[in-house]
């Protein structure tokens, strides 16, 4: 029973930070600069693992599909493949995931660190909202760029996945790139890209849900990055799932 009281507050809390969070967007001082500060930390420093991800994704897919597409002498088909898994699916998780690890356990430790620091505790006593200061630009910041983000990821891996056709399976490039455009729908790229725009909220809301509730000096950063990353983790793939 104790466990299901805690849980129901657990969601109560991080729901009331997610409602002010979402509040101060359209209330004065909207800190702008803070909010392109995160968005630059957040989206130029990803670039390059979400590149690598991307592009490997895309090499793998590759490979893998045409295994079972040549057993119907359908390897023609692989860019489709790609394509598909890719923007609808993979793209976006394995982005999110990606982004989970590295930016949302650095929120939660740069916000746990401050409030084991007593930081948080001066800045309301200067008057200071630590939820609009904090907690708002960094929700905007994930928000924002994981989409652009995912573009990255999924064009990567469209060059990955060509990069394979093209020396492994000897696909002819324009057969490769006219079969991946071609099995694009507009339905496609709208799926692909509001996915992201719920998982970023997801992974900046949790990075700052739990760094704010960090306990107990250095060792509790540490235990409160650690949750922080699991649980965006799985609430990415529960949400794919309902998305």
């Amino acid at each position: 029973m104790n466990f299901l009281y805690r849980f129901l507050y657990e969601i109560q809390e991080f729901t009331r930070l997610c409602s002010q969070a979402v509040a101060n967007l359209f209330r004065k001082p909207r800190y702008l600069q803070d909010s392109l500060l995160q968005m630059d930390i957040i989206g130029t420093g990803s670039i390059v693992i979400i590149v690598i991800t991307g592009f490997f994704m895309g090499g793998v897919l590759a490979l893998q599909s045409a295994k079972s597409l040549r057993d119907f002498g359908a390897v023609n088909l692989t860019g489709q493949l790609v394509t598909l898994a890719l923007v609808r699916e993979l793209g976006p998780v394995l982005t999110a995931l990606m982004v989970a690890g590295r930016v949302g356990s650095g929120i939660t430790s740069e916000l746990g660190s401050m409030v084991v620091t007593e930081q948080i505790n001066a800045m309301r006593a200067l008057g200071t909202d630590p939820i609009k200061k904090l907690v708002t630009p960094r929700m905007l910041a994930t928000t924002t760029m994981l989409p652009l983000l995912t573009i990255v990821a999924d064009f990567c891996g469209l060059v990955g996945g060509w990069i394979v056709s093209f020396y492994s399976l000897s696909l002819n490039t324009n057969l490769y790139w006219s079969t991946a455009l071609r099995a694009l729908s507009y339905n496609d790229v709208i799926e692909g890209l509001m996915k992201p725009v719920f998982f970023g909220f997801i992974i900046g809301m949790i990075g700052c849900y739990y760094g704010l509730r960090t306990q107990g000096g250095t060792r509790g950063v540490g235990i409160s990055t650690t949750r922080a990353v699991v649980t965006a983790s799985i609430l990415v793939l529960i949400m794919d799932f309902f998305l």
